[in-house]
């Protein structure tokens, strides 16, 4: 049976005292880690330099930090209230003060998105990494320590330990460890807030060799809000929505594009017309869809994912999710998400946890082990992942900049691809915004080249915009520039036009069909308006952790930082807001954020800003 500890730094001891002073720790991606066990082996190694210590590790989770006044008493009341008694990584703070003693080293395989952007040390100790082989990383590193938080459960008076949120990497060192190729001490964290999940994940007692559970080392989970689903993440999701075919497969990365998604295959199911009309809307011109991709969903899919999100609950409760395999709708490795996610899970009767099951990376993201199994089971497989940029001959860049910085990691997302090649009937879908700010100016997204690439040109098969779908796999280089350049933003198409033509790859007589050289934001947020006063298209179609006031702010601030990028457009802004006569709810934001009655001129000007904001936010 483990060691039971209630103090972190006793554990710590203990652990070093067992292992010795040479330290490789893997902590799992994301929500799992055991932070009081982490930050007391970090302060015991900053202590005495004669230890060695290395984090192995992936997305460590950090609070907002809000960069002006605006933000900060905006986001200040948020973070105490979602994230109040989360306990910081000591690691975390250390490397962004570059600061890490010399015989600490932190090493991770995906990031936090633009979170360790131009931090050197977590810039050059970055590994590139397939999600699937982080493990065998570890393992080739002489791995000795997994830190991990879990949920605890007592029946009949014997403990069992749930490794919930963070099946991915762990399972598969476990397995190593059970199969003679590994040695390490397994650490549990106990945290309440956890849900316990039933499979592979619902290990005995003896599995560790010490437990830290107490009361005071219980914190509230990481638990980050739900965003608003702009027009541009809404008509991505609508087109990525049509086409899921009934009775298939489904996997979402992460992000609120996959929100987007679920609530466009819930109108699609429960209103079919009004699906076909909004489609129609966004994307004149096109092919209509086909009854199989775009009829409601009938059989019902079956989910597998390395990411469990809060989306796949709501397909589950809407009935969409119910495709059964071996009596489960859906595997995931991981999960993260807001705190009516964890607890919808926590709540869940046994007959229905049982339906969800955790499972390792390796049987998420690959085909390699039971692969008859697998392959029968994911029919007609839908793999949904973002990306940042794509080129014109459909190469896509989603994980770092062409100057070798990272921005986030591969993640899943190659094998991901890799499966919809590989499995029949099956298709991978990379969604990419058309364009982005940078600074005062917009840029296209989608480019000619770039000097890096994630998933390379010959594993093109199909990309999504909010403009449109550009389907790509199988098709000459002429034919897929063609595609790109009609679902590309139409303020860049004729340079990118220009440039393959110049290149000769594209035909001199070429030109972009009519209907698609109105790709322009306004179309979009005409197109979506009368679903969206239909209330078809909410911006937080799950239910949100801000409050009614904050989700007012919220487009408002949007707005607000759109004028700070061009600063000729802030005199304006400034005295729309002077001559504007605030209402109640005006008031109510005003309030929140402390400029109900302004004293200083910093105040004054922010107040009749914001007020502006407010007056454009509503009229749309």
């Amino acid at each position: 049976m483990p060691n039971l500890f209630t103090d972190p730094d006793a554990i710590a001891e203990d652990i070093i005292r067992d292992v010795g002073t040479d330290l490789v720790v893997g902590l799992p991606l994301g929500l799992g880690k055991a932070n009081h066990i982490v930050n007391a082996l970090y302060a015991r190694a900053a202590a005495d330099r004669t230890i060695n210590l290395t984090f192995f590790s992936a997305l460590t989770l950090e609070k907002p930090s809000p960069k002006n006044l605006i933000e900060r008493r905006f986001i200040a009341p948020v973070i105490d209230r979602l994230f109040g008694g989360y306990p910081d990584l000591a690691y975390a703070d250390g490397l962004h003060a570059n600061a890490l003693p010399p015989n600490i080293r932190v090493i991770e395989f995906f990031f936090l998105a633009g979170k360790w952007l131009h931090v050197p040390f977590a810039q050059q100790h970055y590994i590139s990494a397939n999600y699937t082989h982080a493990s065998s990383y570890l393992l080739a590193r002489g791995l000795n320590v997994v830190t991990q938080l879990v949920a605890k459960r007592v029946v009949d008076g014997v403990v069992r330990y749930s490794l919930s949120c963070n099946t991915d990497t762990t399972l598969d060192l476990l397995r190593a460890r059970a199969e003679g190729r590994a040695s390490f001490k397994l650490i549990g964290q106990v945290n309440s807030e956890l849900p316990f999940m039933p499979g592979e994940g619902d290990l005995p007692a003896e599995e560790f060799s010490a437990v830290l559970d107490s009361p005071a080392t219980e914190f509230p989970l990481f638990a980050p809000p739900s965003e608003p689903i702009t027009d541009t993440k809404y008509a991505i999701g609508l087109h990525a929505a049509g086409l899921v075919r009934d009775g298939g497969t489904l996997q979402i990365g992460i992000g609120q594009i996959g929100d987007a998604l679920a609530q466009g295959l819930i109108v699609r199911h429960r209103d079919n017309a009004q699906f076909h009309a909004i489609v129609r809307r966004l994307a004149p011109g096109t092919a209509p869809l086909t009854a199989r991709e775009a009829g409601s969903l009938e059989k019902g899919l079956y989910g597998v994912s390395e990411m469990l999100t809060e989306a796949f609950l709501v397909l589950i409760d809407a009935g969409i999710l119910r495709r059964e395999v071996d009596g489960v709708v859906l595997h995931g490795a991981f999960f993260l998400g807001p705190k009516s996610f964890y607890r919808a899970l926590r709540e869940m009767t046994p007959s229905q946890i049982a339906r969800i099951r955790m499972m390792p990376v390796s049987f998420t993201n690959e085909l390699y082990g039971d692969e008859d199994i697998k392959r029968r089971a994911r029919i007609d497989a839908r793999f949904i992942n973002n990306a940042m940029m794509a080129t014109l001959m459909g190469a896509a860049i989603s994980d770092g900049l062409e100057d070798g910085q990272v921005v986030s990691g591969v993640g899943g997302q190659y094998n991901f691809v890799a499966q919809a090649f590989a499995l029949r009937g099956a298709r991978s879908i990379l969604t990419v915004e058309a364009t982005r700010k940078a600074g005062a100016r917009t840029q296209s997204n989608i480019r000619w080249s770039y000097g890096h690439e994630t998933i390379p040109r010959h594993l093109r098969d199909v990309i999504v915009t909010e403009y449109g779908v550009a389907d790509l796999r199988g098709k000459s280089d002429a034919d897929v520039i063609a595609a790109m350049l009609a679902v590309a933003d139409s303020r860049f198409q004729a340079e990118l036009a220009r440039q393959a033509k110049d290149a000769g790859k594209l035909p001199k007589n070429f030109e972009i069909p009519a209907a698609q050289r109105e790709n322009l934001p306004e179309r979009i947020a005409s197109a979506l308006k009368p679903a969206r006063e239909a209330g078809l298209l909410p911006s937080f179609p799950f239910g949100s952790d801000f409050t009614d006031t904050e989700q007012l702010l919220i487009p408002a601030l949007q707005i607000l930082q759109e004028a700070q990028r061009t600063p000729l457009r802030l005199p304006g802004l400034l005295w729309q807001g002077l001559t504007h006569t605030p209402d109640v709810a005006d008031h109510e934001c005003l309030a929140r954020l402390g400029l109900d009655a302004p004293v200083t001129w910093s105040e004054r000007a922010y107040r009749a800003l914001v007020s502006a904001a407010l007056a454009r936010s509503r009229a749309g």
